[in-house]
Order: structure tokens, then C-alpha cells, then sequence
């Protein structure tokens, strides 16, 4: 199996910096929903100077409750599928999108390791989330490879590059 291509922080500021330019030609806000990457989508984006001209706001949530309470989330869903599944993204994306007011929203959740696999959601098992005001959300699984540090940057450059095509779409 080939190694995974780890971005690098000047790819993941490239990335940010489409995002930028795509938000403030569409002057929409965008905001982020994070689990396995801990803030550092926001933080990535926030790291652009000016950002508040177009970032609305992001939140962590690693616990059930945090996901129930500060985006909605269904208790019912993450009973039923588990905090990594596709219902759970698309409840986190949505919930972000309504709660914070932004045009655009990002979330993610999954299993950065390098514990916390099992044989159904193993180890680098990623769900992303993408939503615009006025559609419909999507998401889409990823299996990254690599530890820890190489799952969470895949995790940020997908959602970025997602979060671009959304706003272009």
C-alpha cells in the first residue's frame, strides 16, 4: 500500500486561503463543526488575516452531549450509528448551519487514533459533512491512513477542499 500524501501546512493555507476567496466572493459566512480534528479547520481558516470578514464561528465537540447541546444532534442518532456515521455528520453540519448563521458549514467527525478503532470504524474512518443555506447537506467517508497527526491533516484538507467546491457549486 502506498503512503498517504500528508499536507503540509502551506497546502493546508492554500487550501484556506480558496475558501477565503470563494466565502467573500459569495459573501456568505462559513463555520465548522469539529470532532476528531479538535479546531484546527477553524484554526486553519482563522489564521488568514481579515478572517472575521467571513468566518462566522466553530465549535468542538468530542463528547455526546457537547454534540447534542451546541448543534442539535439527535440523542436518538448517535444511540443508533455512533458518533462517526453519516447521520451524525449531516445533524453536525446542519446544526452549525442553523445555529451560527453562516451561508456554509464544514463537520467532521471520526477516528484519528491511535486508539479507538474497531473492525466496523477502524482507525482513520473519517465522515465529512458539507452544507450551503438553502440545500441540502452532503457527506462523505473517508479511510485515511497514518497516525494520529497524518489522519487529522487528510481530515482538514478534505473538509477545505469540500468546503470550496461547496461554495463554487
Amino acid at each position: 500500500m502506498d503512503s498517504p500524501t500528508i499536507p503540509s501546512d502551506a497546502d493546508l493555507m492554500a487550501l484556506a486561503q480558496d475558501v477565503a476567496t470563494a466565502a467573500q466572493e459569495r459573501r456568505v459566512m462559513v463555520a465548522t463543526a469539529e470532532s476528531c480534528t479538535g479546531g484546527w479547520i477553524a484554526k486553519t481558516l482563522t489564521d488568514l488575516a481579515g478572517s472575521s470578514a467571513w468566518f462566522e464561528a466553530g465549535v468542538v465537540t468530542y463528547s455526546y452531549s457537547a454534540k447534542e447541546s451546541l448543534l442539535g444532534v439527535n440523542p436518538r442518532t448517535l444511540e443508533r450509528t455512533g458518533a462517526v456515521s453519516e447521520e451524525t455528520v449531516l445533524e453536525m453540519v446542519s446544526g452549525a448551519l442553523a445555529r451560527y448563521g453562516a451561508g456554509v458549514a464544514v463537520a467532521v467527525t471520526g477516528i484519528a487514533g491511535p486508539s479507538g478503532g474497531t473492525p466496523d470504524k477502524p482507525v482513520g474512518t473519517v465522515w465529512i459533512g458539507w452544507k450551503r443555506r438553502g440545500g441540502y447537506a452532503r457527506a462523505e467517508l473517508f479511510h485515511f491512513s497514518g497516525d494520529r497527526e497524518a489522519v487529522r491533516r487528510q481530515t482538514v484538507a478534505r473538509a477545505l477542499a469540500g468546503m470550496t467546491s461547496e461554495l463554487r457549486g
